[in-house]
């Protein structure tokens, strides 16, 4: 049984008001709810990292950058934020579970694409990272369906016939570096053909190795490998060493020989002139020149003489002359 008191009391509170008031009360509430949510949407902000676009019925308007802006309200415009200025990366073989000090990684096999066929027919566990920036929202958005996507296939196409163009020695060891450069310029490329609105900041090779079943083996040959360079490294060391050193002494050798050669050229020469003189001066006085050869001889000889003997034929015994020791 319902209380007629309070029925009663809620009539007669609502018989005060009038009804034209109330509609206009009700109007004005409408107008102004209409006007909070104009005020709401058609104000908007971006962030400092990124760009909105603005569709306009679906299609694009405009693209603003970070600040303040107005669009036109109830849906007509709608926004759609695009961090343009952070880096993001792909990970390939590998997933990173927490990054820190001590860096995690997802345990969970990602062989199957890492793993990839070289130019020689071996296989290789190549674990890279790509490293994009979103370059044109608009493209981005709108132009192909899923561009992360879209990234990672052509990353991994890209890298599967960049190694496999290249040794297993080659990727593993000293063609690192260039492999990185290919990838990098090659993907650059598909991701301008296919219009992605992404593009690529760098491309890591974070971890290059043989399988793991063959590991083993693979390793044994790179240290017979070091070893050889090792042993080639020494040779050259002293052939540089032993070559310019020989090289030196021979030089030496041969330039004392032709000084000595010279040398004794000159002296004959010398002796040579000399004697035709003797004999020019000879011819012209023999008996005078006889006697002075004979006693500049003797004046050479005599000093370093200490005893001289005479010999005669019919003497037993030699007859001393000069006794200087005495």
């Amino acid at each position: 049984m319902e209380n007629p008191g309070i029925l009663d009391g809620i009539e007669s509170y609502i018989s005060k008001f009038d009804p034209k008031s109330t509609s206009k009360l009700v109007f004005w509430i409408f107008i102004a709810l209409i006007v909070l949510i104009a005020a709401s949407t058609c104000f908007y902000t971006v962030k400092a990292d990124e760009q909105a676009l603005i569709l306009r019925f679906g299609k694009h308007v405009d693209t603003t950058n970070p600040g303040l802006h107005f669009k036109l309200p109830f849906g007509i415009d709608k926004k759609f934020a695009v961090p343009v200025k952070q880096i993001f990366k792909a990970e390939f073989g590998f997933r990173t579970h927490s990054a820190g000090v001590r860096t995690q990684y997802d345990p969970n096999d990602q062989s199957q694409e890492s793993l990839l066929l070289t130019g020689d027919l071996n296989i290789a566990d190549v674990e890279w990272v790509v490293q994009y920036q979103i370059s044109d929202p608009l493209k981005f958005l709108f132009s192909i369906r899923k561009p992360v996507a879209a990234l990672r296939d052509l990353s991994e196409s890209v890298t599967s016939l960049v190694v496999g163009d290249r040794t297993v020695t080659n990727v593993l060891t000293v063609g690192r570096a260039s492999t990185q450069n290919d990838i990098e310029e090659r993907l650059k490329q598909k991701l301008a053909e296919y219009n992605t609105g992404l593009r690529v900041v760098e491309v890591f090779l974070q971890e290059i190795n043989p399988p793991e079943t063959v590991k083993p083996a693979f390793n044994a040959v790179n240290e017979a490998k070091q070893e050889k360079e090792k042993l080639i490294n020494e040779a050259l060391k002293e052939y540089n060493q032993v070559v310019p050193k020989a090289s030196g002494l021979a030089k030496k050798m041969i330039s004392e020989a032709e000084g000595y050669a010279l040398q004794r050229v000159n002296e004959a020469k010398g002796d040579a002139d000399r004697f035709n003189a003797i004999r020019a001066q000879y011819n012209k006085a023999k008996e005078v020149t006889k006697k002075r050869l004979y006693l500049e001889t003797m004046s050479k000889i005599l000093p370093s003489a200490k005893e001289v003997y005479i010999i005669d034929d019919k003497s037993n015994q030699p007859i001393p002359i000069l006794q200087l020791g005495q």
